[in-house]
Formats: structure tokens, C-alpha cells, sequence
């Protein structure tokens, strides 16, 4: 979430207090379901830990809004021609819905690509020859 604020700061725009504090606790966010998002279910659930938030209406243009809370606090943003993306939750921690196809959609736009069998060891549900499994006693990082 930090790196996302860096990005907004960079960009014109104001860090400012959070309505409430959001430790480890999840929301619901709406998104564009392209670029990080493609594929992905929405609303989709995400796993906050932040006392800021970005002032949408400071930063410049040259930034879109890809995801926001309900109440319309900017989750997410990425640079209109550039590949620089910021995300305000944690999508490698465990409370993430699809955090981990989120990241390989990140490594998708800039460049990279997943191999799915790595992800399929971390996460079943995304081997596609298995049904969905819980997730093994360990899933995948965890953030604290």
C-alpha cells in the first residue's frame, strides 16, 4: 500500500488519513476487469492494512482510478501510458481473493509471464486439471 501512495504522491497526489483505520480487515472493491483485474471476480475481495488513503481528486491525469471501495476510496491505480501500477490492499496476503492471478497479472503487464504449474503449487485453484482444493497448510506469503 505504500508503493501505491508513492505512486499518487509522485504524481500530484495527497496522502491524507483514512476515514477509519483498515488493519487486516477485508472490503469489497468494484474494478475496470482489465489490465491487473483481467479475469478476475468482481466486486472482488481484498485484505487492507493502512491508516492513508489517496486524495483521488489531487493527483494528476496522467493516473486512472482502476479499483475503489464502495465508498469510493481509490484502491488502485496505473499510469495511462506508462506500465507503473499501485494497489492500496495486499493482494499476497491470505484474506486476498485471487491475490495471486492479481500478480500474475501484474507480471503480465510488465512483461513477464506466470508459468501456471509454479501457481498451481501454491494455489490450487488455479491448476486446471484439479478441482478446487483448500489451500495447504502453506498457501502462500502472509502479511502481518
Amino acid at each position: 500500500c505504500l508503493g501505491h501512495q508513492a505512486v499518487a504522491a509522485a504524481f500530484g497526489g495527497l496522502i491524507v488519513r483514512a476515514p477509519q483505520p483498515v488493519h487486516g480487515r477485508t472490503s469489497l472493491i468494484q474494478h475496470r476487469q482489465d489490465g491487473l483485474f483481467a479475469g478476475l471476480p468482481n466486486p472482488l475481495t481484498v485484505c487492507r492494512y493502512h491508516s492513508l488513503v489517496v486524495d483521488r481528486a489531487t493527483f494528476l491525469d496522467e493516473l486512472r482510478v482502476t479499483s475503489q471501495t464502495d465508498d469510493g476510496l481509490a484502491m488502485s491505480v496505473q499510469h495511462r501510458r506508462w506500465p507503473v501500477f499501485g494497489v492500496q490492499f495486499h493482494p499476497e496476503a491470505v484474506l486476498t481473493d485471487k491475490g495471486l492471478a492479481l500478480i500474475a497479472n501484474f507480471l503480465r503487464c510488465a512483461g513477464l509471464e506466470a508459468l501456471p504449474q509454479a501457481l498451481a503449487e501454491i494455489e490450487p485453484a488455479f491448476a486446471t486439471d484439479r478441482p478446487e482444493l483448500a489451500p495447504p497448510n502453506v498457501a502462500g506469503p502472509v502479511t502481518f
